[in-house]
């Protein structure tokens, strides 16, 4: 595979750092191998400056030293010194774990006291001995160990979780693991706490979401599981958590038939109540979309077979009609489920939840866009945080106020939102009208 794969890139980022090197090179990738060929330290990560095809290799990354923004440059870090959890017996385990299962803090592998060590840089050079991190040179059955600095216990082993326990299916919205660190190595914030950053992320609005301490969690539908973040310069960032090697579990019986809201339908219908053909859900002609199979693995996405990835009121698609941008499908009911199903075809057809345009002033917007036109996440209707206001779902209950969904309650020019930045109150979303005059 391509040498970068090995790397975390990040854009715009400058690591302050006194232990590095540096190169002339021409692009990323020879410097990515000055990262690997280094010998003057362990090469963690690299900068490298567009403009003045300068590499740096540097011996920390970021999550051992301070981060700041520098517009030409790009951060790649070695994907292995942020895992944080271990692969089978830990043998590649470079992670900063420093105390055994009891808490007694490690030794440092370079030092003679309190033990005196079999197991040192200069005899296993190529096994991560550095500073007192937890480390298996030894290929050890029981995972990473460390000598400890108690003079009566000579070693113990680590804690470290197994990356089999960490991994996500999906897009992780049903992850219950215990990452607890940003891909670029940041803490996490605590979902209770407010600072460093105010949210309206918590157990009361989201009891369901199992918010636990400051653990990695996917509780609005993002592409994978995020925390809030103890730096006050990053409000938020997706974890590093990998995906399962084992499949999902597979849909059951009914799945071939209507049950609920259709979430979990795979049948191959693809024409929509109307009688227009759906459109692939990997083609983004004649409507585009943010629905992409690959960005949503567990949704069935296949073919242009009718399905409800969004949680709407049953099974739909895009059309291929270019003037009709999507339509809901007639599914046949499970036999003994739902007996009011049968009837829902007479329910009138709204602007969808993916809709990503909006008539008008965008009273009728029914989409689940969430950001605001600078970027910002909007904050939930029924939160105060960081936000008080009167624009309650109790206050209105005609404007569908739910979740933090881009909404226009007050016949405002288009639909906003409440921000989650504290110092941003509100703003208009990243929504754009929709052509209300089709070209014949």
């Amino acid at each position: 595979g391509d040498i970068l794969d090995n790397y975390l890139r990040t854009d715009g980022v400058w690591l302050l750092t006194r232990n590095k090197q540096s190169y002339q090179t021409n692009n990323e990738k020879e410097c990515a191998e000055k990262c690997e060929a280094e010998r003057s330290f362990i090469c963690r990560a690299f900068l490298f400056t567009r403009k003045k095809l300068q590499c740096l290799t540097l011996a920390e990354n970021a999550k051992m030293t301070v981060t700041f923004a520098s517009v030409d440059t790009v951060l790649y870090e070695k994907r292995i010194y942020l895992l944080e959890c271990k692969r089978g017996i830990g043998r590649d385990y470079r992670g900063t774990e420093a105390k055994t299962q009891r808490g007694i803090p490690c030794q440092k592998w370079a030092e003679k006291i309190p033990h005196k060590p079999n197991y040192t840089p200069e005899k296993y050079p190529n096994a991560g001995l550095e500073e007192n991190y937890c480390r298996n040179p030894d290929e050890d059955e029981r995972g990473p160990w460390c000598y400890t600095t108690d003079p009566a216990i000579r070693y113990g082993y680590c804690n470290i979780p197994d990356c089999g326990d960490q991994c996500m299916q999906c897009n992780g919205e049903d992850y219950h693991g215990e990452v607890s660190r940003t891909e670029s190595g940041l803490e996490c914030q605590r979902w209770d706490a407010q600072e460093p950053h105010i949210h309206g992320f918590t157990m009361k609005h989201y009891p369901e979401k199992d918010l636990k301490k400051n653990y990695c969690r996917n509780p609005d539908g993002e592409l994978q599981p995020w925390c809030f973040t103890t730096s006050p310069t990053k409000r938020w960032e997706y974890c590093r958590i990998p995906r399962c090697t084992t499949r999902p579990p597979v849909s059951g019986p009914g799945s071939q038939c209507l049950s609920g809201k259709g979430e979990d339908y795979r049948g191959r219908v693809a024409v929509t109540e109307s009688g227009n053909a759906c459109q692939h859900w990997n083609t983004q002609f004649p409507h585009k979309h943010g629905w992409i199979p690959d960005k949503y693995p567990c949704k069935g996405l296949e073919e242009n077979y009718c399905r409800n990835p969004d949680g709407e009121k049953r099974p739909w698609c895009y059309t291929t009609n270019d003037s009709v941008r999507w339509e809901y499908c007639t599914i046949l009911p499970c036999e003994g489920r739902e007996q009011g199903i049968t009837g829902m075809s007479n329910v009138p057809i709204h602007i969808p939840l993916t809709e990503e345009c909006y008539h008008g002033k965008g009273q009728s917007y029914r989409g689940t866009t969430s950001i605001t036109a600078s970027g910002k996440k909007c904050q939930a209707w029924n939160s105060m945080f960081p936000h008080k206001h009167e624009k309650t779902p109790d206050r209105f209950p005609d404007a569908d106020l739910r979740e933090n969904y881009c909404r226009n309650p007050d016949n405002d020019n288009s639909p906003w939102c409440f921000t989650t930045d504290p110092s941003t109150l509100w703003e208009y979303c990243n929504l754009k009208r929709c052509d209300d005059h089709t070209p014949q």
